[in-house]
């Protein structure tokens, strides 16, 4: 259906057909470039908001006021309540985006959201089943730090497509600005978006597995008894020596000479954020022996991923409470 409205701009008032459609002036908006309904758009926002600077300026005090309490709460709550502070913030990762995204009939992140969500979901069981099977561990480390690695790929690529934009070699294979933009951006959102998901979704099962893992009960008498042969995680035999160099994993010796599978004592250090043995509980180094991706993220990157999740999590709920208190005062 065609439009035509009117508009008052730098105090002359423009007649575009909202009700005087027998004027010469009138036009019809669908005929309009893209460009020009931009310009007609922003022309009406100044129309109706012209003389409304104070109730504008009481607007922005409200946001200003609000962003800083709720910092200050967010920040106290995560020091005092740290476990629940988590809890909360990862399912408002996990959820805010999915109505947002939605509302938009954005489909290609809602097929990637699901799959996510499908095989994490399972991942997660796994990890808080009690008794927790042997193969657990290693289940729950290579998932995620096959997410890790894609995420990270993925949020590579997305920066070098969007400097490359910047830089105009785009057009060198003629391909328009906004298509390389908008491509470099989605896919540099993906890779952090899902990235900082999937840590925190590591770390929850972390905490789940830690108190189940191993072959000591919680009062520290072993179960059974440990063959030189046999990882303590799995309780797996070991096929592969230490000195030797496995086709698909390694075997690796701590210091208290006890041997495990590479993703068993992987799965049990890294995403179980144990620094002890599995088996004897003596305190071992784990860093120094393996490289964990998860501690060791460049400055910038880590920073940028916490910055991703306040803005994801608590973004819209600081803004959604800002309008909230704008209607009960009536501004607009």
């Amino acid at each position: 259906m065609a439009g035509v409205f009117e508009v008052e701009v730098d105090g002359v008032e423009h007649d575009h057909g909202l009700e005087h459609h027998d004027e010469p002036n009138q036009f019809d908006v669908s005929k309009l470039s893209p460009e020009e309904k931009w310009r007609v758009e922003h022309a009406r926002m100044h129309a109706k908001h012209k003389g409304h600077e104070a109730m504008h300026a009481e607007m922005v005090l409200i946001l200003i006021v609000t962003l800083v309490i709720a910092q200050l709460v967010l920040v106290q709550w995560k020091q005092r309540h740290q476990k629940s502070y988590n809890l909360v913030t990862l399912f408002q990762m996990w959820v805010v985006p999915l109505y947002f995204t939605t509302k938009l009939h954005w489909w290609r992140f809602l097929s990637t959201w699901f799959i996510f969500s499908v095989i994490t979901a399972y991942i997660s069981y796994r990890a808080t089943r009690k008794p927790l099977a042997c193969t657990t561990p290693r289940l729950v480390y290579k998932w995620f730090l096959l997410l890790y690695k894609i995420s990270y790929a993925t949020g590579i690529v997305g920066y070098t497509v969007v400097m490359f934009t910047l830089f105009g070699i785009n057009l060198i294979f003629r391909i328009k600005p906004e298509d390389a933009m908008d491509c470099g951006v989605s896919l540099l959102f993906y890779g952090l978006y899902y990235g900082v998901l999937g840590r925190d979704f590591a770390e929850m099962c972390a905490d789940f597995m830690a108190s189940t893992i191993g072959y000591y009960s919680a009062s520290g008498m072993p179960t059974k008894h440990l063959s030189d042969n046999i990882c303590a995680v799995c309780g797996q035999p070991i096929l592969v020596d230490v000195s030797e160099e496995g086709i698909i994993e390694n075997t690796y010796r701590l210091s208290c000479n006890h041997v495990f599978h590479e993703f068993c004592i992987r799965g049990w250090c890294i995403v179980g954020k144990k620094q002890m043995c599995p088996y004897c509980k003596e305190k071992v180094d784990l860093k120094r022996m393996f490289s964990n991706p998860w501690e060791r993220p460049h400055v910038m990157y880590g920073q940028l991923l916490d910055w991703l999740r306040y803005l994801v999590a608590w973004q819209p709920v600081i803004i959604g409470f800002v309008q909230g208190i704008n209607y009960v005062l009536g501004l607009e």
